[in-house]
């Protein structure tokens, strides 16, 4: 396998991802321990966005999201240790969000598909449960009426969360579903035994299928074809390790491909899961995140975000 390792100069990589476009502006974003980096030519070089912000310290991101319209609005969402950042320039300033007291650190932040019309904006955190902002992230309460478990390190958000205000969080102990838009939650029953649950993936024809997946730390990928009421272990490759990312492909009916990443491999599947492709490199090590922004099929082009600072770059095969 042929990849580039490119230093973002951050301590640790967290989260990716990758603008719309990416195939046209090479457009990415790198949050991590020391700040979030964009890259302008996809993914080769990487500079500190935070720059304007006069910082006496580094600011530690674990989180970083894009508005579905961002090809127009350039809005992009940052979760950091006590404030949510979000900017309206694709980075180049920011304005700052403070959350409630104490400040939570933000481990994951998912943007409603019907953003342009509820301005809906959802912050998993650690230790503080799930944060709501109606006003496209200037402000945020926490929303957690049900949610036993307040250690969140996965959300999802349906597709078609218009209609069905359909939300899902990963957690330490399981898994969680909103169905009124992230008011109130209730545990799902997912098999306790095997969590805590890492990764989520929702399938682009949620309406009409109800497909979820479930990555877990140590007991492989699970997968729910009613909307998380059953679930069911699916064929493991090895030792599977913790599922750090869920990529579906985009047009998942009928090309049922999934990538599942690992801290060191790539797992590819082209047939909704039931076997797998498993790529392993000496430079996949310690991975900790990816973006897929031309799909998972043949050739399609992956960044993956490292413990020790890097993206890789590299193509499926």
């Amino acid at each position: 396998m042929n990849i580039d390792a490119l230093s973002t100069g951050l301590t640790t990589v967290q989260a990716l991802v990758a603008s719309p476009a990416f195939a046209e502006d090479g457009l990415c974003f790198a949050a991590g321990g020391t700040g979030l980096c964009i890259s302008t030519d996809g993914g080769y070089t990487w500079r500190n966005t935070y720059a304007t912000l006069d910082l006496k310290m580094p600011l530690a991101t674990a989180a970083v999201a894009l508005s579905p319209g961002f090809r127009d609005d350039r809005t992009i969402w940052a979760g950091a240790v006590g404030g949510v950042l979000r900017s309206h320039t694709a980075g180049m300033d920011w304005i700052v969000a403070g959350l409630p007291s104490p400040p939570p650190f933000v481990s994951e932040l998912v943007v409603s598909p019907h953003y342009a019309e509820d301005g809906l904006v959802f912050a998993g955190t650690m230790e503080d449960g799930v944060l709501r902002s109606w006003d496209r992230g200037a402000s945020w309460a926490a929303w957690n009426f049900g949610l036993l478990d307040l250690n969140v390190y996965a959300l999802a958000v349906s597709p078609d969360f218009a209609c069905d205000d359909t939300l899902y969080a990963g957690v330490e102990s399981g898994l969680f579903c909103s169905r009124n838009g992230g008011r109130a939650w209730r545990e799902t029953p997912f098999p306790m035994e095997v969590a805590p649950v890492l990764s989520l993936a929702i399938s682009p024809n949620f309406a009409a299928d109800g497909v979820l997946f479930a990555g877990t730390e140590a007991n492989g990928l699970w997968m729910s074809a009613d909307r998380g009421v059953t679930w069911r272990a699916l064929p493991a490759w090895e030792t599977p390790g913790p599922l750090n990312a869920l990529i579906l492909a985009p047009t998942w009916t009928p090309q049922q491909s999934i990538l599942a990443v690992t801290d060191a491999a790539l797992c590819l599947s082209h047939d909704g899961g039931a076997s797998w492709q498993v790529k392993r490199d000496a430079e996949l090590t310690a991975i900790t995140c990816a973006a897929a922004p031309s799909g998972v099929q043949f050739g399609a082009r992956i960044l993956l975000g490292t413990g020790d600072g890097r993206v890789l770059l590299c193509k499926l095969s």
